[in-house]
């Protein structure tokens, strides 16, 4: 079989990406030993070692680090080429493979989808919802939507909105204690608090009326780092939370969760769109980030 650079470079540039052999093949959809054998002939064809293999990971060699930086940008260039020819004869197309948080996933953008395939139908999703944060270029995703401060060194970050949160428990727990008149009598109440599973840092609740500023510091009598597991405790009665007020909507309006200190609101969350610095945004990117972008600043429960 003729040597085909454009595809050893591709299989080249995931074996870097993802540290090895078998989940290169897996991603581009290759046997292992396919995928082995055109690493080995650009090899070959270069006449240097491109990758240091050991039983546990791959990584590149100086020649390798320096060959792939060169290789994304030419195989990032071929890409945006070919989308702005098909681009020519008619919509974007091509898959994107987006990560986001639970709650903007299930309660904003995904309702909002069909809006998104009318636009670009040629364009195909690949969308992960869930609260674990990724590495963008170890698992192939093009661009992501993050909550919070983002100070990974490698990710273009874009400001596009915030998450809106609100403290809320069941009335039937809080028929059980005295009204609250300050966030200070929240002591007398069992507080649930979430924690991020990546980091394992719980979540810090600041509440503001006006100039006045108050953290919720209290000792959790509960933590959960499930979304859904921490709003099921809330409705079970266990105490109260802080939660999206996208996803707290629902149990509100039927009256499963009630809103406390209404006076008080509870600190947003920003939410960045984020993507590596080593990949150029292609067309099909661009557009649904441009339409992320749009989505959440015309809605008042994510807008900046």
């Amino acid at each position: 079989m003729a040597f085909d650079r454009l595809e050893a470079m591709r299989a080249f540039c995931r074996i870097v990406e993802l540290g090895s052999f078998t989940r290169a093949a897996d991603a581009l959809g290759l046997a292992k030993t396919t995928v082995s054998g055109q690493v080995l002939a650009l090899e070959t064809q270069l006449g240097v070692k491109l990758l240091h293999r050991t039983t546990r990971r791959v990584t590149p060699t100086s020649e390798g680090n320096a060959y792939y930086e060169r290789a994304r940008v030419v195989l990032d260039d071929i890409d945006e080429l070919e989308t702005s020819v098909s681009q020519s004869r008619g919509a974007a197309r091509g898959r994107v493979k987006v990560e986001m948080p639970s709650p903007l996933g299930r309660f904003l953008i995904i309702p909002s989808l069909p809006d998104f395939v009318a636009r670009h139908p040629l364009i195909h999703l690949d969308l992960g919802c869930s609260e674990r944060v990724v590495d963008l270029v170890q698992e192939g995703v093009d661009c992501a939507i993050r909550g919070g401060e983002v100070s990974t060194p490698d990710l273009v970050c874009k400001p596009i909105g915030k998450m809106r949160f609100v403290l809320c428990a069941t009335p039937q727990y809080l028929a059980q204690h005295p009204p609250l008149q300050h966030p200070r009598d929240l002591a007398a109440l069992h507080f649930l608090a979430f924690v991020f599973p990546a980091s394992g840092r719980q979540k810090v609740n600041v509440l503001h009326r006006g100039e006045e500023r108050f953290v919720i510091e209290q000792e959790p009598t509960m933590r959960f780092n499930s979304g859904g597991a921490y709003i099921a405790a809330a409705e079970a009665g266990l105490g109260f939370v802080g939660i999206p007020r996208a996803e707290a909507e629902q149990p509100l309006a039927d009256g499963r969760l009630v809103e406390m200190l209404p006076q008080w609101q509870l600190e947003s969350m920003p939410m960045s769109l984020v993507y590596p610095y080593s990949r150029r945004l292609s067309a099909r990117v661009r557009a649904f980030a441009d339409w992320a972008t749009e989505v959440m600043g015309n809605d008042p429960l994510w807008r900046p």
